[in-house]
């Protein structure tokens, strides 16, 4: 491999395109999260001001007789919030119910496609799954605007769908590391995955800018362009395995297949769903996935409509606000990460137990951070605070519950990924369900607790679960059709890669 390649190999250039894939699939997602901010009728919030302000700024209510009095009058934090672009004509009259609705659209059925998007990489490659499922996501928000000018539901109908299709993107990217990354540097790479969490950093703002000047269906048109010139590059850098991949070098390529050995099968077998399902250790995995997607799928969704409603901050403010906790969530990931696949190299940890560190991290460590929130009340910099230290800290599921899943079966990684989406993104929509039934002309800040303490047990509950009966162990029927004629070769390559480790040392 020359000096070139060495600098940026087709792992860096797979790395890349995954990430930046994974900002696309969030920008698709959440875009409507801050949107809405710009899309509903500001309502005024006496409950709400009352709260906050009594307690951070009382003289500035000095002239209001009574607290029954004030919700007859004209707030004035009600009206920071509307754009310069954006009119009360221009806005829609649907309440707290009806934005939990339009917000957990997207996952009714998103948890559907999760298992058939894992069996579908591995019969068409995940260049063609997660690649159409981006780019059908965005065609689709194309037509968000004229969906939401008809009728809610006509929204509700384009994200139910958009929710639908994206789903089979990110079982499939399992298929994908498990053919191309090794084991001590699949922490490192899986990272990429939480390219989502610059996607939400970079979608937050830019889309608070974007309506600034546009308007909210810009935001729309905007990321769905986005999305498009990415599919353009990905069909022509990304390749579904080494063998395939035209322009690697020799070197890299043996490098990779050598390290792969025995763990990734040469052909493909039929999947052994008894196994699988009746897997104690998939099981108790997929625990730990689902408090780790509830807590954070709530601090993604609800933090804009929280800041909104509770702090009055404006549409900039809560744009960039909402967007920076991503950034520190995905430079954690990635130097976490590192760290991590700096202890399995050198044998401090073992992988189960590198695993159960991540996780208590991202599950207990946020599960803790987020009750402060809840716990925050009018305290808007203690609030900031512990959003932005949960969601960062979150970045340890890439060396966690996410690799954990290539640890027990790299062969059938995506189908097992598949599975637990299938369960754990129930919470994507059951919980903005949850907050409009709360919140629903009842913006206060005992509501929005009520859902911080709901996202911190499920974070506690599913930690504790892994922490004491959690593995990552290669599981049997990872091996599962394997022929004897394989087992042998295996078994070779294994003592000769034994042998030249004992002579390096």
């Amino acid at each position: 491999m020359s000096k070139a390649k060495e600098f940026l190999s087709c792992r860096d250039v797979l790395w890349c395109m995954v990430f930046c894939g994974f900002a696309i699939n969030y920008m698709l997602r959440i875009n409507l999260n801050i949107a809405i901010v710009a899309m509903v009728v500001p309502r005024p919030h006496p409950a709400i001001a009352v709260q906050c302000a009594v307690e951070d700024d009382i003289s500035r209510w000095k002239n209001v007789s009574s607290i029954s009095n004030v919700t007859n009058t004209s707030l004035p934090i009600s009206t920071t919030i509307l754009p310069i672009n954006t009119t009360n004509e221009t806005r829609f009259h649907w309440n707290e119910y009806q934005q939990g609705l339009a917000l957990s659209g997207y996952y009714w059925l998103h948890w559907l496609t999760q298992l058939p998007g894992g069996i579908l990489a591995r019969r068409y490659g995940t260049k063609f799954v997660f690649g159409m499922a981006n780019i059908m996501t965005a065609m689709l928000g194309f037509l968000s605007p004229a969906a939401a000018k008809y009728d809610i539901n006509a929204l509700l109908f384009i994200r139910i769908i958009q929710g639908f299709v994206a789903g089979f993107s990110w079982p499939a990217m399992h298929a994908l590391t498990a053919k191309w990354i090794p084991l001590n540097e699949r922490s490192k790479f899986v990272s990429a995955y939480l390219g989502s969490s610059i996607g939400a950093a970079i979608t937050y703002p830019m889309c608070a800018i974007v309506i600034d000047w546009y308007g909210w269906e810009a935001v729309f048109y905007v990321t769905s362009l986005i999305a498009t010139i990415w599919y353009v590059f990905w069909i022509f850098l990304v390749y579904d395995s080494p063998q395939q991949h035209p322009r690697i070098g020799e070197d890299e390529k043996s490098y990779i297949l050598e390290n792969l050995a025995g763990s990734v099968a040469d052909r493909e077998r039929n999947i052994p769903w008894k196994a699988i399902l009746s897997s104690k250790p998939l099981w108790i995995l997929i625990t730990a996935q689902w408090g780790g997607a509830w807590g954070f799928l709530t601090l993604m969704t609800q933090a804009p409509s929280y800041f909104n409603y509770i702090h009055g901050w404006n549409i900039h403010a809560t744009g960039i606000l909402s967007g920076l906790p991503h950034i520190t969530r995905m430079a954690f990931a990635y130097f976490f990460s590192v760290f991590c696949d700096w202890l399995l190299r050198t044998k401090r940890m073992t992988v189960s137990n590198v695993r159960k560190l991540a996780t208590f991290m991202c599950s207990g460590g946020q599960g803790i951070l987020t009750l402060g929130l809840g716990l925050s009340g009018c305290h808007p910099i203690m609030a900031v605070i512990f959003m932005i230290a949960g969601t960062t800290i979150n970045g340890a599921i890439s060396a966690g519950p996410l690799a954990s899943f290539v640890d027990l079966s790299p062969n059938y990684a995506s189908v097992l990924l598949g599975l637990s989406g299938l369960v754990t993104l129930c919470g994507g929509f059951l919980s903005p369900m949850i907050v409009g039934i709360l919140t629903n002309n009842n913006q206060t800040i005992e509501q929005w607790r009520y859902v911080f303490i709901i996202a911190a047990a499920n974070l506690w509950v599913s930690c504790i679960v892994y922490m004491l009966f959690g593995t990552s162990e290669e599981q049997p029927w990872n091996r599962h059709g394997q022929t004897d004629k394989e087992k042998g070769e295996e078994l070779q390559k294994l003592k000769s890669k034994s042998e030249t480790g004992d002579q390096i040392n």
